[in-house]
Formats: C-alpha cells, structure tokens, sequence
C-alpha cells in the first residue's frame, strides 16, 4: 500500500558541472543533429555563449549523485518493480557547456490504480544554474507494481 505521508520528501541537491564532451555525447546518444549541440562555432552563431545543452539533457545530470536510486529506495520501493511512465519538461533559462547546474526532487503526489496494484509516484525536480536562474522544472512519474 502507497504511504502517503512520503508526499514532501526531497531528494539531496546534487551539483553537477557541464562539460562540452558530455553534451555532444548526449546530442549523439539521443539521435540529435543539429550541429548547435555538437560544434562550438555553430553555437555561437546561434547566439549562445557555449555549445548548449540538448533537450531533456537535465534529467540526466539528476543520475550524477553517488545513488541516483537513493529518493526510490528511501521511500522503500524495490527498483525491479519500477516502471517510467512519463516525463514533462519546462524549460528556462539555456544550460550551456560551463555552467554548474544544481538539481532537487520532490515527490508531489501518490495515488494508486486497479484496485491498489499499481501505485504513482510523481515527483517534480527543478535544475538552477550557477546564478541561481532556473534552468529546466521536470515531473517524473514512476509507475510501482504493489504486491
């Protein structure tokens, strides 16, 4: 049975610096083409100051903390009965090679479906730059097969 007094928890902020090599290896690992993710020149001619981050790009600083498990586990669920089911993304300020991004969690919502078998976690994250600016809010909503 979900607990929903969990609802609140926050995940430990977890600081990342941005580096060029990450982002053109995310742009190539996620398919991405536009040469304003890849080539510095092709960036600054766009109007960025460094080559930016491509899209969703973010979410995957969230995995640089010594556990990136460590919010689900807390709230004691079994990683093996995890599912993703979906992910929204807004974006604010552009995260550029350079920048040190700091992420936070929340878990905002618990709710439960067919008849407790499945439990909701949706958790919302928010990722700021070194000047504090916001650079990108995500709501993660992780299925949980109870029983």
């Amino acid at each position: 049975m979900a607990d929903p007094s969990y609802i609140g928890t926050k995940s430990a902020p977890v600081t990342v610096p941005v580096e060029a090599g990450q982002l053109k290896f995310f742009a190539k690992a996620t398919g991405e083409t536009n040469p304003v993710y890849t080539d510095e020149a092709s960036a600054k001619a766009a109007g960025y100051n460094a080559l930016p981050a491509p899209p969703t790009f973010a979410f995957s600083l969230n995995l640089a903390r010594p556990d990136p498990f460590a919010t689900y586990t807390s709230l004691g669920l079994d990683l093996g009965r995890i599912l993703h089911a979906e992910q929204a993304f807004e974006y604010g300020v552009p995260i550029c090679a350079g920048d040190t991004i700091t992420i936070t969690e929340t878990l905002v919502d618990i709710f439960e479906k067919r008849g407790g078998a499945l439990a909701f976690y949706v958790f919302e994250g928010i990722a700021t730059n070194q000047r504090g600016e916001i650079a990108m809010k995500t709501r993660n909503t992780l299925a949980y097969r109870q029983g």
